[in-house]
C-alpha cells in the first residue's frame, strides 16, 4: 500500500553520522528535510564501529600505561565491567534517544528502506510494508555508507564468522580467535580481545605488513604492540577455506596450513551499501561507490548528491561529517540560488586518521610513497619520540616516532606520530597541512614543556633550522 505522497526540500537516505549532519545543516539553512533510516538512527559509528570499539580499547590501554610507571597499583581488567561500559556508550543498541534528536532538530524521521525510483523521487518501504512516497524539492542525498566485506571462500558463509558488528557487541570473549585481515579494524580488535583475556589470538595478514595505508614504520611499531600483547602475528597467509565443527572454526590456509579457534573474525575491506538504493533507475551502477564531485553532488546530476563511506572517498566517520557539513551548505545555497563555490563549500581537506592501538598511531596526508607516485619532490624528516622529554615523562621505557613529510619550499605535506597517546597530536598536523604551513612558519608555534608536543621543535630541528 502506498501512502500519499510527502514533499520536502531534501530527502537523505541513510541516518548514521553522515545522514543526520546533511539534514541538520539543510534544516538550519531553512530549507525542510526528511531523514529515511532502515535500521538504527545514529548508525554504524555509534553502535557497531567508533563508539564501542573504543570504549573497548581504552580500558586497557590505560592499564598498559599504568604498567609503565613505577608506583602506580595495577590489577586484572573487570571485563564485565567494561563490556558494560561499551554498552552504555552504545545505548544498548537502542536509537530512541538519537532518533528523539532528530526530531528535536525539525527534520522528519521516517523508518524503512529507502530507494530511488527517478529523479527527486524516493520511496520508503517501512517495518510492516507500507510505502511512503517522497518528493524532494531540491537535492536527494545518499548516505547508506558502508558494510563489511565478507570474501567469497568456501565454507566461510557456513562458518558464521564474525565481522565489526559481531566483534565490537560480543557478550563474551572468545577463548580464541583467528582474524583475517591486516587494517584498522583487525589490529584493533586483536589487541582488544587479547586484552580483555582470550587465550590466542592469531592475525592472518595476506600482505607483508600492517596498515599498509601508513608509513611503514607505523605498521612495524604496531606489530611490536600487538605482540608484546600476545597476538600472534603470521604474513603472507592467505586463506582458502573455512570450516566449522564441534572444534571450532578452521581457516585452511593456502599453504596448506590450518588455524583453528573459537571464533573468526573477517576484517578484509568495506563495501559501499549501494545493492538495493534503486541506482539503476538514475542510470548509476548497483553495488557500487556513487562517484561525486567536491561538493557531493554526482556528476551530471543537478539533484543528487551523495556523502560519507557511500562515495569511497574517505571511510572514516569524522570525513563523512565533515563531506556532511559541506554538502549540506552546498544545497542551501543553490537552493538560495547564490554562489556555491566558497572555500567552505568544497570538501578539499587533508584526511587525518588514528588506530587505537597500544601503541596509538595516527597520520595526514600522504605517506611519502603516495607523494613520490604522484611526481611531488619530498623529503621526510623523523626522530625518535623516546627522546622528548614529555614522552619520557608519560612513560618509562617509551617507545614511539614521529615523521613529517616536506615539500618544495619546506611546506608541510603529511604527518605520521607513532606511540602511547599520539592521537592528539594529530590535530596540530591536520591544520598545518590544511594551512599549507611551511617549517619556517611552524619554528614560530612553540610547544610548551614538558609536553609530547615537544616532538615538534625535534621535528623541525631534525629538518635542519
Amino acid at each position: 500500500m502506498t501512502e500519499a505522497q510527502q514533499t520536502y526540500d531534501v530527502v537523505v537516505i541513510g541516518g548514521g553520522s553522515t545522514g543526520e549532519n546533511v539534514a541538520a545543516r539543510a534544516v538550519r539553512g531553512g530549507l525542510t528535510a526528511a531523514l529515511v533510516e532502515s535500521e538504527l538512527y545514529g548508525g554504524e559509528c555509534s553502535y557497531w564501529a567508533c563508539m564501542p570499539s573504543k570504549a573497548l580499547l581504552r580500558p586497557m590501554e590505560v592499564a598498559a600505561m599504568a604498567r609503565r610507571l613505577p608506583g602506580v597499583p595495577v590489577g586484572p581488567l573487570d571485563v564485565p565491567a567494561v563490556l558494560a561500559r561499551r554498552d552504555e556508550f552504545t545505548s544498548h543498541l537502542s536509537d530512541a534517544g538519537q532518533q528523539q534528536w532528530v526530531v528535536g532538530a525539525g527534520i522528519a524521521a521516517l523508518r524503512g528502506q529507502g530507494r530511488l525510483v527517478g529523479d527527486k523521487r524516493v520511496e520508503v518501504t517501512g517495518p510492516g510494508g507500507a510505502v511512503t512516497a517522497l518528493r524532494a524539492t531540491h537535492a536527494v542525498v545518499l548516505a547508506t555508507g558502508t558494510s563489511a566485506f565478507v570474501p567469497d571462500l568456501p565454507g566461510l558463509a557456513d562458518a558464521q564468522p564474525w565481522t565489526s558488528r559481531e566483534v565490537t557487541s560480543m557478550k563474551a570473549v572468545p577463548r580464541r580467535l583467528v582474524v583475517l585481515g591486516g587494517g584498522v579494524v583487525s589490529v584493533e580488535m586483536a589487541q582488544a580481545v587479547k586484552g580483555l583475556g582470550a587465550e590466542q589470538v592469531v592475525l592472518l595478514v595476506r600482505g607483508t605488513r600492517l596498515l599498509e595505508r601508513m608509513e611503514p614504520y607505523a605498521g612495524e611499531l604496531v606489530a611490536d604492540g600487538l605482540r608484546e600483547t600476545g597476538v600472534e602475528i603470521r604474513y603472507g597467509a592467505s586463506a582458502a577455506s573455512v570450516r566449522r565443527d564441534s572444534g571450532g572454526v578452521t581457516v585452511v590456509l593456502e599453504d596448506g596450513g590450518e588455524v583453528t579457534a573459537d571464533e573468526l573474525l573477517v576484517a578484509v575491506g568495506r563495501r559501499p551499501r549501494t545493492g538495493d538504493l534503486g541506482l539503476d533507475t538514475v542510470g548509476l551502477e548497483p553495488g557500487s561507490s556513487v562517484e561525486v564531485d567536491d561538493s557531493m553532488r554526482v556528476p551530471g546530476s543537478d539533484w543528487l548528491y551523495a556523502a560519507g563511506d557511500v562515495n569511497g572517498r574517505a571511510l572514516l566517520t569524522h570525513m563523512g561529517k565533515y563531506q556532511a557539513r559541506v554538502c549540506g551548505d552546498v544545497i542551501v545555497a543553490r537552493a538560495a540560488g547564490g554562489p556555491d563555490d566558497g572555500p567552505a563549500l568544497r570538501a578539499t581537506g587533508p584526511v587525518p586518521q588514528v588506530v587505537f592501538t597500544d601503541p596509538q598511531a595516527c597520520s595526514v596526508g600522504p605517506t611519502e610513497a603516495d607523494a613520490r607516485r604522484a611526481g611531488l619532490v619530498v623529503r621526510t624528516v623523523s626522530i625518535d619520540l623516546g627522546g622528548v622529554a614529555g614522552a619520557a615523562l608519560l612513560a618509562d621505557g617509551y617507545r614511539g616516532r614521529a615523521s613529517l613529510l616536506v615539500g618544495e619550499g619546506d611546506v608541510v605535506l603529511g604527518a605520521t606520530f607513532v606511540g602511547q597517546e599520539v592521537a592528539e597530536l594529530l590535530h596540530s598536523a591536520t591544520v598545518a597541512v590544511t594551512a599549507g604551513l611551511s617549517l619556517q612558519q611552524l619554528w614560530h608555534a612553540v610547544p610548551s614543556y614538558p609536553t609530547v608536543s615537544e616532538a615538534w621543535l625535534r621535528l623541525l630541528e631534525a629538518a635542519g633550522l
